[in-house]
């Protein structure tokens, strides 16, 4: 059973780690697909993705473009538009970290982290509910973190941002019920991707897998199950939630 078929589905950075294996389970049940990736560096890796989900048979397409930038994104969405036709959900994944202790960070690296994770999600948000409002429904899903609950020393940046992301998500979800939206996020603990990849290396591996009740790392392809659930109409009187996914790590 497809459950996403005939369904066009946003997902922002969605050309590696967590975005990747949520653009893959998204083909796998028949959604259209566009998603972005924002360096040239990723261009060719990005290609390569879209190629790979044309063979599936579902439409798909990958557009360079910056969440942070809200210009940006008024371009991006208004393509999909005239590209795909309409907009059925929205997965705000773009994020990025530049852990530092509070008394060393500057406010370039406070400024980029809250633009490219929380002011990304405004940027998407935005643009993505007038079409939503004029087809009277709705999924937008927004990527948090489990540190944007519990906190963590030297990621006040992330942290920050990430809480920032559930209370616009809670927030969203009691403007636009009535319109038959939804809007939820993930909170994601440790996930196996580059930029946790450090986290398993020596020692301290050990340590973080004794705070973990289920004793491992999740997979990108356990937060991509959760979205799919979501934005699929599994979860279709789940809004202003925050789900958390990881391994039990935030009870």
């Amino acid at each position: 059973m497809k459950l996403l078929e005939g369904k066009t589905v946003i997902v922002t950075g969605g050309s590696r780690g967590i975005g990747e294996a949520i653009v893959k389970k998204i083909a796998e049940h028949g959604g259209n697909i566009a998603f972005t990736y924002v360096s040239d560096s990723s261009a060719e890796k990005a290609k390569q993705l879209e190629e790979q989900l044309h063979k599936t048979g579902v439409k798909t397409k990958a557009y360079q473009s910056n969440a942070g930038d809200f210009s940006q994104c008024e371009s991006f969405v208004n393509d999909v538009l005239k590209e795909f036709g309409n907009v059925d959900v929205c997965v705000n994944n773009a994020g990025i970290s530049k852990d530092n202790l509070l008394l060393r960070m500057t406010a370039e690296q406070w400024d980029d982290v809250m633009d490219i994770n929380l002011k990304s999600v405004f940027n998407m948000t935005k643009q993505v509910i007038r079409p939503m409002m004029k087809a009277k429904n709705g999924s937008i899903i927004n990527m948090s973190s489990i540190i944007g609950i519990r906190g963590n020393a030297g990621q006040s940046s992330y942290a920050a941002s990430k809480a920032g992301i559930i209370g616009f998500t809670k927030s969203v979800a009691l403007e636009l019920g009535s319109r038959n939206i939804r809007c939820n996020a993930i909170a994601p603990g440790f996930i196996e991707t580059d930029m946790t990849h450090y986290l398993k290396e020596g020692t301290a591996a050990e340590d973080f897998m004794k705070k973990i009740p289920l004793g491992k790392f999740g997979k990108g392809e356990d937060i991509a199950n959760t979205v799919l659930f979501l934005a699929s109409d599994m979860g279709s009187y789940i809004t202003g939630q925050v789900i958390s996914v990881c391994g039990g790590l935030n009870i």
